[in-house]
């Protein structure tokens, strides 16, 4: 009888395992199993909700469009990584890891936490309380040794997370939260922008080293955007609407690094690949419709957040800022669009798109 019963034990996790080796948990839809995020406020969907800081988004006019409502999303409706994860063939959307139970996390789990950089003190100055990309790989350990715990082991979860996909978003801050305030910090004053980004590229690849020895195999690296064109640094800024280019270039130095390291990356492991998404070569003009492109679409803090309960402008469809910093769903829908699949077009993803990589047997 203990024979038997031992025996059934084994047979049904085998067919447990082997379901979800197949994508059972997402059904045959799905391009992968499983989606991991890390990130800021640009990813963030609710882990901030959670945590004592002035970093979220958990109020109105926050989610107007979105069917929750307000749910911790810096924007009006979807964010960028929902709408990838929607085109993956995600039947839903990747839950935060402040809310991820159960099965849950076979699908995979969003780790951004909005004022978050690559560095641990990034944004704690400025906002409160946040989970630093160090915290968020954490994090993801936690959920991989549970992941180990539903599979039958390590050796399981790692063949099941090397045809997940890994987006990483994350950055801006490590500027705009901590290089460009030398009131609260002292970076600029310890590198100039050229050390500055690579101290940045070299945490960055210390992280993308423990996914990669984790059993991450198929990587998004995602540049920053230009920071000296948003509402927020044009709200204090005596240029009359004009971009602080300043600013720009020296952020660009960061993606123009990470851009090489995914070169590298891809030379190092060919058991791998990495993907970089060239931010400020996809183009937000009046040609799809946005006639106002360096203001906010709801009123505005001092922080780029917008006033809690404050009424938004009814034409967001027309705006690329929902507030002082992040994109409106329309903004965030085609961006996310041409990640996903840009026809090949290697200004905006290099060596591949979304598309391609989710595609790629490995």
């Amino acid at each position: 009888m203990a024979f038997e019963t031992k025996f059934w034990f084994v047979y049904h996790l085998c067919v447990l395992v082997a379901c979800f080796m197949q994508h059972c948990v997402n059904g045959n839809s799905s391009q992968v199993p499983c989606l991991f995020i890390f990130g800021d406020s640009f990813s963030d969907s609710g882990n901030n909700n959670y945590i004592p800081t002035n970093a979220k988004a958990d109020y109105k006019p926050y989610g107007i469009d979105f069917p929750e409502g307000p749910t911790g999303r810096v924007t009006n409706g979807k964010t960028q990584i929902d709408i990838i994860g929607q085109l993956l063939g995600f039947g839903k959307f990747i839950p935060p890891f402040a809310n991820t139970t159960g099965f849950d996390i076979l699908k995979g789990v969003n780790y951004a936490s909005a004022s978050a950089g690559i560095r641990n003190e990034t944004g704690k100055r400025t906002a409160g309380t946040n989970i630093d990309y160090g915290q968020q790989i954490n994090n993801h350990k936690i959920i991989v040794a549970r992941i180990a715990t539903k599979l039958g082991g390590f050796r399981n979860a790692r063949q099941y997370l090397n045809k997940c996909l890994y987006y990483i978003y994350i950055g801006t801050n490590d500027y705009a939260l901590n290089y460009f305030q030398p009131n609260l910090y002292n970076t600029s004053r310890m590198y100039n922008p050229e050390e500055y980004a690579k101290v940045l590229i070299d945490q960055y690849s210390v992280y993308g080293k423990t996914l990669y020895n984790d059993g991450a195999r198929k990587f998004v690296a995602v540049g920053l955007g230009k920071i000296g064109c948003t509402p927020m640094i044009l709200a204090n800024s005596s240029v009359n609407g004009s971009c602080v280019e300043k600013l720009n270039d020296i952020e660009a130095i960061f993606s123009h690094k990470l851009r090489s390291l995914v070169n590298q990356l891809n030379i190092e492991h060919p058991d791998s690949k990495t993907i970089f998404i060239n931010t400020t070569a996809i183009r937000l003009d009046d040609s799809l419709g946005f006639t106002n492109f360096n203001t906010s679409c709801c009123l505005m803090k001092s922080d780029g957040f917008c006033i809690r309960g404050s009424k938004p402008c009814p034409n967001r469809r027309e705006f690329i800022f929902y507030d002082g910093i992040h994109p409106t769903e329309t903004a965030n829908n085609y961006s996310a669009s041409v990640s996903y699949d840009n026809n090949n077009n290697q200004d905006i993803a290099s060596p591949i798109d979304i598309k391609r990589l989710a595609q790629l047997q490995l």
